[in-house]
């Protein structure tokens, strides 16, 4: 089925418009051959799991083009980079390369000293290629990261099982259930591959005793082996603030039956020594003037918990049913792996329940600005997706009895997938119009001038943003938004008074308003009364204008000239 999905999917992407983006995003927009080609698709992965002997290469071509419809659709539609965050990466590399590999501490930014490692690294591969900018292929890092991230989900499997329809299965599930969405240009992306792999060298090097299947398995580690494993725990921990800790939880938890400890107490060794030295050394401002709030957080844990999921009062109603919806899929995942232990015993002689579990404790003592139950998820499912396979795949016999069950719970978890991942590409969508103003407001202006925009939403905001001094209205004081509300013009006064006499920018996107419908973080029809409301007010001179942003220039009027 594999041509037919291809030509439907190719054939789907002729005719996408996308200024036609709503509460739904890329859901409003993709045609009915673009649904067809997703259904076919899967329909095709259960045909070839009823089939014992189909071989591994035709089960790696069907999740290769899954990869390309979910994460490959966005780039070939979009002319420029996805998501604010991408581009705040890019701008911070840009930075890195300017200032010889320091990153300046304008903005806070700073704190991206203490963590280079993801920085350094793309940085590196820039001077060696000789590109200016990593704008090329980090519009196409979800689709790379998701193919790099089958090495270590196979390396994971097979260090279980060597049932081919248990560990493609697994694969297909883990694909189909990853909505979090922190696959694209960042640290996270680059160190939770780095996580897996860790996690898969660890599996591979665990003794016969603790994965049944397996023969005789030398115990501890060869030298070469274990100098990898601690270069990849060296750069998880030089890249990014969590998944150091989510290592640590993992082997710790790993380490807890005793055939295992002679394989992972030196891998948590090495990781928790490496994390510690960091914290002692580069990261020690940043652990020093936060130790108090984590303190404070360990003592908390309900909060921890709610601060992530209780955040959907002022979103639209979309993006509540979305956020449902969500939830959903992801506690229909940990049900399913909890059953699939109680129904197959052979599945607690695995590791697997204990790296499902080993994200949660983390959840608990920290809310990681309201993210941690999400990316808890996000590391646990490697190993959920693998126990929700056992339930539903039968390791051995046939399965074309099941296969109507097995095709519907595909369906829903692909239906869960596509909801959590393109339901808000209308704020996540740049236009080259976009760009363009931002780029204006981040090049043509002078050094000094103040830049404000409504909300993140924006694409390249902290480019050169050691030159520029920045401003956010949904990032302001809760009294500040309220009376933005009530009178834009009177709101911004404050804002352009951190100013002084340098000139300030104020930007205005489709974007920043698609957020502020999503999100509900200043009232729906703000900016378009910020906008009417500049448009008139003395002082307030639009300097840049296309379809999709508007750049007003504030200087202020000759004292004794009200307008």
């Amino acid at each position: 089925m594999l041509p037919a999905v291809l030509a439907l999917w190719l054939l789907s992407l002729r005719d996408v418009h996308l200024d036609q983006m709503d509460d739904l995003g890329l859901l409003q927009v993709l045609p009915a051959t673009f649904w067809a080609a997703l259904a076919l698709l899967a329909l095709g992965f259960c045909a070839a799991l009823t089939d014992r002997r189909t071989p591994h290469g035709c089960y790696a071509a069907y999740v290769l083009a899954l990869i390309g419809l979910i994460h490959a659709t966005p780039p070939l539609l979009y002319s420029e980079l996805r998501y604010a965050w991408a581009w705040k990466h890019v701008a911070v590399i840009d930075a890195m390369i300017r200032h010889n590999g320091e990153v300046p501490d304008a903005a806070g930014l700073g704190i991206y000293n203490q963590w280079p490692g993801f920085f350094q690294f793309n940085a590196m591969l820039l001077r060696a290629a000789g590109l200016e900018s990593p704008l090329g292929y980090a519009l196409w890092a979800q689709v790379l990261v998701n193919v790099a991230m089958l090495g270590p989900l196979l390396l994971i499997y097979r260090s279980v099982t060597t049932n081919r329809r248990l560990i493609w299965g697994a694969v297909w599930i883990y694909y189909s259930c990853s909505w979090v969405g922190q696959d694209y240009f960042a640290p996270q992306a680059f160190t939770f591959l780095l996580y897996a792999t860790v996690i898969g060298l660890v599996l591979r090097q665990l003794p016969s005793s603790a994965i049944p299947h397996r023969g005789a398995s030398p115990r501890g580690w060869p030298p070469g082996r274990f100098i990898l494993l601690l270069v990849i725990e060296a750069a998880i921990v030089t890249s990014h603030q969590l998944t150091p800790l989510m290592l640590i939880s993992a082997l710790l938890l790993l380490s807890l039956p005793r055939r295992n400890r002679q394989v992972v107490l030196p891998a948590l060794a090495g990781a928790f020594t490496l994390n510690l030295a960091w914290y002692a050394s580069v990261a020690r401002p940043y652990v020093s003037k936060h130790l108090g709030d984590f303190v404070s957080a360990i003592t908390r844990p309900e909060a921890n918990v709610w601060s992530g999921l209780n955040r959907l009062a002022e979103a639209a109603p979309s993006q509540v049913v979305v956020a449902w919806i969500d939830r959903g899929l992801s506690g229909g995942i940990f049900l399913s792996a909890a059953v699939a232990c109680v129904v197959h015993s052979w599945t607690r002689r695995t590791p697997l329940p204990l790296l499902v579990v080993s994200p949660l404790p983390l959840a608990l003592i920290n809310a990681y600005g309201g993210e941690m139950v999400f990316r808890a998820y996000m590391f646990a499912l490697p190993a959920a997706a693998f126990l929700v396979a056992a339930l539903l795949v039968p390791p051995v016999g046939h399965l074309r009895a099941r296969t109507p069950v097995v095709y519907v719970a595909l369906l829903a978890m692909l239906g869960g997938l596509v909801f959590g991942y393109y339901s808000k590409e209308a704020m996540n969508r740049f236009s080259s119009g976009e760009v363009a103003a931002t780029r204006y407001v981040t090049t043509r202006t002078p050094t000094g001038s103040l830049i404000i925009s409504v909300t993140f939403a924006a694409p390249g905001l902290e480019m050169h943003y050691d030159r520029h001094e920045r401003a956010e209205i949904t990032e302001e004081s809760l009294a500040t938004k309220q009376l933005l509300a009530k009178d834009p013009l009177a709101g911004l006064q404050p804002l352009l008074r951190r100013a002084g006499d340098k000139p300030a920018y104020v930007l205005l996107t489709r974007a920043q308003n698609a957020d502020i419908q999503l999100n509900g973080a200043m009232p729906p029809d703000f900016m378009r009364r910020l906008n009417s409301a500049l448009s008139k007010a003395p002082g307030f001179t639009p300097v840049y204008r296309n379809a999709d942003a508007i750049v007003y220039r504030f200087r202020p009027p000759p004292e004794g000239n009200s307008g």
